[in-house]
């Protein structure tokens, strides 16, 4: 059965422990080994476990050649978070994360309520719920802000340096089905960077629903459950686990990505397919896979993604190799070491797009928002 959460901003919240009978993931990450815990606040922390060395014989297609792992890409972050000091960010920020997430976890085992954006695209009361939840908290703290929602669309003073980019639910599909991925995700921008940034994970399935907390300030660190967190140390494809996502239009994009989806399978431990960004980029973030990338994403979809992966300490950037803006039509993350061997396939293939005259300029930024882009 679901758990109704109840959050406040003094009182930590416990969950009962997790079953020890789970198995856990055995993945390469630099942690010890882990138990599930109840001793920290929002949900299960990390469990990780060193793996061996183990080796796999690839199929007919050729590694990508040795590439130098110590390229510097630009950051993405915020050099500052301006007059409000970032504990003071990150902890609204929190909050209005699992405010929404707390919506999210009322409604996970009760009936959909579902319309369609399009053919496929669904949204729910949930997604909606959930919003207006996350905007009382930013409003009742900085009714000055400006925010783009999934779902409202753009509210307040464009003239602020703040904007707020708020997924209520992002991955809604697997959401309506009962599926373990999907998220809540916020995060804050000044002057166009991501500052403050956190994601709520909802785990587990039907009968087990439990949630995890990542959270990341710019310079400040990324955090699974108050735990710091790295991305993983892995400098092989051949020994990578990746990620990606394909958008609702079957279009020159989505041919190209299911191309890459291919020629990746063949050359990795695997390429999977989740189906929420904020999700993806977080397991990148937590050492669990090594790389995820995508077309057409949305500012509310990366914009706290981005900002984890890179305090995580991995490297962001647009699918062509350019420097990122969460205003960008097109995203890789990774953990910094593989990035540029992955570049090798994936930029060539964004640039064929951009010459058969895909539009990649800025997705949308508001009008008279100034940024440092």
């Amino acid at each position: 059965m679901g758990r109704s959460l109840v959050f406040s901003t003094n009182i930590p919240h416990r969950f009962s422990p997790t079953p020890g009978s789970i198995s856990p993931r055995i993945h390469p990450n630099q942690y010890q080994a882990q138990k599930f815990t109840s001793l920290f606040p929002f949900g299960c922390q990390k469990v990780g476990i060193l793996n061996p060395n183990s080796s796999r014989t690839l199929g007919v297609r050729a590694l990508i050649s040795e590439v130098s792992n110590q390229r510097q890409y630009s950051k993405v972050g915020a050099k500052s978070t301006g007059p409000i000091p970032p504990t003071q960010l990150i902890q609204v920020v929190e909050t209005a994360a699992k405010t929404g997430a707390e919506v999210v976890m009322d409604a996970v085992n009760k009936p959909r309520n579902i319309t369609y954006k399009g053919l496929t695209d669904l949204v729910t009361d949930t997604d909606k719920m959930s919003e207006a939840a996350i905007l009382e908290v930013v409003e009742g703290n900085f009714g000055d802000h400006l925010i783009l929602g999934e779902e409202g669309g753009i509210i307040g003073d464009t003239s602020s340096d703040y904007l707020w980019c708020i997924d209520p639910l992002d991955g809604t599909t697997n959401f309506a089905h009962c599926y373990p991925s999907f998220a809540v995700s916020v995060a804050v921008l000044f002057r166009g960077n991501p500052a403050a940034a956190a994601v709520v994970e909802f785990v587990g399935g039907p009968m087990c629903w439990n949630t995890r907390i990542f959270s990341a300030t710019a310079g400040g660190g990324a955090f699974c459950n108050g735990q710091k967190i790295q991305t993983s140390p892995t400098d092989k494809v051949e020994q990578s686990l990746l990620v990606t996502g394909f958008g609702y239009e079957h279009d020159d994009p989505w041919i190209t990505n299911m191309e890459l989806f291919k020629e990746f399978t063949d050359i990795s431990r695997g390429v999977r397919r989740l189906g929420a960004a904020a999700v993806d980029m977080c397991h990148v973030a937590l050492g669990v896979a090594e790389a995820y990338w995508e077309y057409r994403l949305k500012p509310w979809d990366m914009a706290a993604g981005v900002l984890i992966v890179e305090e995580a300490g991995g490297a962001v950037t647009r699918m062509d190799g350019g420097k990122f803006c969460v205003f960008d039509r097109s995203v890789l993350v990774s953990n910094g070491a593989l990035h540029a061997k992955l570049l090798e396939r994936i930029a060539p293939a964004t640039e064929k797009l951009k010459n058969k005259g895909i539009d990649f300029s800025l997705w949308y930024k508001p009008e008279n928002y100034v940024t440092d882009l």
